[in-house]
């Protein structure tokens, strides 16, 4: 590090302030010294509090994992559960600063399980810091781990050799390591490599140069961070401002709030407002602070307009004379992050920005292999896996590519039932229309039960009242998810709303009875007895057909 003489308080503070500011990831395999590495940088450059380095001395003896020495990692590893487990689990943020640069730390998990954290940790990082253990070499989360970074837009690499104190500090080793990952990363899109060989439990080439490898002719971790020259995306110039929120505190203030994702604006600039196309021009700009003269990307803002028009959540504001792509449907790289597998065909619902909507993922157009970079065919796709897919929405909705412009390029793909996020995305084209494929795939009764959630099955109710009955059982399964239509017994359209892919629930009258006949179905089902109760009977249906498999 870099120490410069400074004067009074105020030229601190002015030095300080305009640092130039890098975020940077810890990533890797499971135990391969993340929690410890950010720990070493910590302690060694002095950014720990007395009253921290005594807590964790004292936790060490409970919790620490290095025998006598202190266990550095417990300076990130708050979470019971990562104290017990030895693990990272969460993100966890840390800040310091050093005399050339202010930093924010992110040490994210190696285990496979929490993929989800690590993307997390990546989207808004300036530079990964790979930890590859010396003993085990490049292993399939490195790879994993470096492939998301890649696709996240991250354009320098670290690549940290750790634990060389368990193999004697061999420069061969090293440089096997260093051959092995050299020709993977070649297959990715990252112009800025550099590798560290260290050792974070014992300090070695950290902060301070090490003495035990005089092989490395390089610089220690904390300088290299220090003076590496930073390659940041060339921000997109054109006016993005997501909107948020519309508002309307009084009768005389209609506001449209939003942080501006690129560009800048001013009053007077015209603009235009999508999906609608209509235009106006700005009034005023105005933040917590009164109104300004102009905001730039990243400003959280609210803006007024000269004329009256049509903009709600999610809408778009552009310049007027800009044109921005407007599809229901694009192609995107998505990383599934759920234990269970992305259904082609299935309904999930979509939030890019600030817009909301439902859609589906139409195809796989290949998954790719993060040991080998290959691509191949698939019909799902399992958690943490990775593939190129087309994604159909229900309206239209406006977007850059991930590549040009992060704020407007990337989404999440939302479990309708549980609300649970379980994919994320970076879109990198529209894709083309309809009317541009010649041939689609014929609509199967596979792809029918893909896209509503449930097999086609005719499910015949017998009872006294089957009509009412029927009914009931058609509204508990439309709210959990189906598309179920009653039917008498003698209408001659069942066999015909079968075959379009629906639950066509049959209501027969017949006294005395009170049972259920599944017809349809892969499985032969034995006719089921039917609760006294009509609510109780609904509820015995939905779960049966749950049990069978027949619907999610």
């Amino acid at each position: 590090m870099i120490i410069e003489r400074i004067d009074n308080i105020q030229d601190y503070l002015h030095q300080h302030e305009h640092k130039d500011m890098l975020r940077f990831i810890t990533c890797g395999s499971v135990d391969d010294g993340k929690s410890t590495l950010i720990g070493r940088l910590l302690h060694d450059s002095k950014m720990i509090f007395e009253d921290q380095l005594a807590a964790i001395t004292r936790d060490s003896v409970k919790h620490g994992t290095t025998g006598e020495v202190v266990d550095l990692a417990l300076l990130v590893d708050g979470l019971q559960s990562e104290r017990e487990q030895g693990i990272t689990i969460d993100v966890a943020y840390r800040f310091f600063a050093t005399d050339s640069r202010k930093y924010i730390i992110a040490d994210t998990p190696g285990h496979e399980q929490y993929t989800r954290n690590m993307a997390t940790g990546a989207s808004t990082a300036d530079v990964a810091v790979l930890l590859i253990d010396a003993r085990y070499g490049v292993q399939v989360q490195t790879r994993r781990h470096s492939f998301i970074c890649s696709l996240l837009g991250i354009r320098h690499f670290v690549i940290a050799i750790n634990k060389m104190d368990l193999v004697g500090f061999s420069e061969a080793r090293y440089n096997e390591i260093k051959a092995e990952y050299e020709a993977f990363v070649a297959q990715l899109n990252v112009p800025d490599v550099r590798y560290v060989p260290m050792s974070a439990l014992k300090g070695e080439n950290v902060v301070h140069q090490s003495t035990q490898m005089p092989w490395y002719a390089g610089t220690p971790l904390l300088e290299l961070m220090d003076t590496l020259p930073i390659q940041r995306a060339v921000p997109l110039g054109k006016l993005r401002l997501p909107v948020q929120y519309v508002n309307r505190p009084n009768l005389d203030f209609r506001g449209f709030c939003g942080t501006l994702a690129a560009g800048s604006v001013k009053p007077g600039m015209a603009i235009k407002a999508l999906p609608s196309g209509k235009t106006s021009t700005i009034k005023s700009i105005v933040v917590w602070e009164g109104e300004i003269a102009e905001a730039h990307a990243g400003q959280a803002i609210t803006v007024t307009l000269n004329d009256e028009i049509d903009i709600s959540r999610g809408d778009m504001i552009i310049a007027a004379d800009d044109d921005l792509t407007m599809s229901h449907a694009f192609l995107a790289h998505i990383v599934w992050m759920h234990e269970q597998p992305l259904t082609v065909g299935k309904t999930y619902d979509f939030k890019l920005g600030t817009t909301f909507t439902s859609g589906q993922i139409t195809e796989i157009v290949h998954q790719i292999d993060v040991n080998t970079l290959a691509t191949s065919a698939t019909d799902s796709l399992p958690l943490n896996g990775i593939a190129l897919c087309r994604v159909q929405l229900t309206r239209a909705v406006a977007f850059d590519s991930y590549a040009l412009s992060k704020a407007t390029g990337n989404l999440i793909v939302i479990e309708r039932l549980s609300n649970i996020t379980v994919g994320a995305g970076m879109v990198q084209e529209r894709a083309k229309t309809l009317s541009d494929i010649e041939q689609l795939p014929a609509v199967t009764a596979a792809a029918r039960a893909r896209r509503l959630g449930h097999s086609a099955l005719k499910l015949v109710v017998e009872a006294s009242g089957a009509r009412e009955l029927a009914e009931l059982i058609e509204r508990a399964l439309f709210q959990a998810g189906a598309l179920p239509v009653v039917v008498n017994a003698d209408d001659q359209a069942i066999e015909a709303l079968q075959a379009a892919g629906l639950l066509v629930i049959v209501a027969d009258e017949v006294v005395g009875e009170r049972s259920l006949r599944i017809r349809g179905s892969a499985e032969a089902i034995a006719p089921v007895q039917l609760a006294k109760s009509n609510s109780e009977a609904a509820e015995q249906v939905l779960k049966l057909l749950r049990e069978k498999g027949l619907m999610g």
